[in-house]
């Protein structure tokens, strides 16, 4: 007869030993998988392409940077490679709060924060149709003439000066202000306002932000949102003219 507690030790060394066999006959196969695919050139292969390693992205951004319908997040495509890298850097260096962007890009180099940025400035995808913009007529002609004129007397400049007659952006660091959502440009230049969002000093943004009144923020925001993006027009490429105030966006 067996001594007490025997069978029972007897019992749990098989369960062992047939998990111990499980178990290497599971790493047999996961370490001969390999050799299975090395068998098959290209199967299953991603490819290593900026547009594979970019892939996260598409959730919020649209396929190739295009924008998503009915949402906050922006249209990347076309824009400035010199604005889209400040904005990566931003992010990772925390001068921009979003955490999903934060933790994105916590720990890549300045050199392939750049190609991100220049291989979504190469992308021209079709826009997409922007919702109706349902604000006060009088509204929207308050907005025209600040895009347009600005307000000299307290020094603030057109939008159009900085960001171009067609309102696409100037290279290498101004962006193109159309096919956004009027929260989202509302949001940014409350952002700027209250010093929550800061870019390259000197900061002509959070100046031209925080010498707006908020009838006028919610202007600009919406005739802008109003606008279709023309597939035609493209950033303003860098000249020397000089910008109605200095912006250290354009020198980075």
């Amino acid at each position: 007869m067996a001594p007490p507690g025997a069978w029972g030790r007897s019992r749990r060394l098989r369960r062992v030993h047939s998990t111990v066999a499980s178990s290497l006959a599971l790493g047999a196969a996961l370490l001969g998988a390999p050799c299975a695919r090395a068998q098959a050139p290209g199967a299953d292969r991603i490819p290593d392409t900026m547009e594979e390693r970019v892939r996260a992205c598409i959730g919020c951004h649209g396929v190739q940077g295009r924008g998503v319908e009915n949402v906050y997040f922006p249209r990347l495509a076309g824009k400035p490679a010199g604005y889209l890298y400040n904005q990566l850097v931003a992010f990772r260096d925390g001068r921009r709060k979003y955490l999903p962007m934060n933790y994105m890009l916590a720990y890549l180099p300045d050199a392939y924060l750049m190609k991100m940025a220049q291989h979504f400035a190469e992308l021209d995808p079709p826009p997409l149709q922007q919702p109706a913009v349902n604000r006060p007529a009088q509204q929207l002609m308050e907005g025209r003439r600040l895009v347009f004129e600005g307000v000299p007397a307290r020094k603030i400049p057109a939008c159009v000066h900085c960001h171009g007659q067609g309102l696409a952006g100037r290279e290498p660091g101004i962006p193109g202000l159309l096919g956004l959502r009027a929260d989202y440009v509302s949001a940014q230049l409350g952002a700027w306002r209250y010093g929550l969002r800061t870019a390259v000093a000197p900061d002509c943004m959070q100046v031209i932000a925080s010498s707006l009144t908020e009838p006028e923020v919610a202007a600009v925001s919406a005739w802008l949102a109003s606008l279709p993006v023309d597939p035609g027009v493209r950033p303003a490429k860098e000249s020397g003219a000089k910008l109605p105030m200095a912006c250290g966006s354009q020198g980075r």
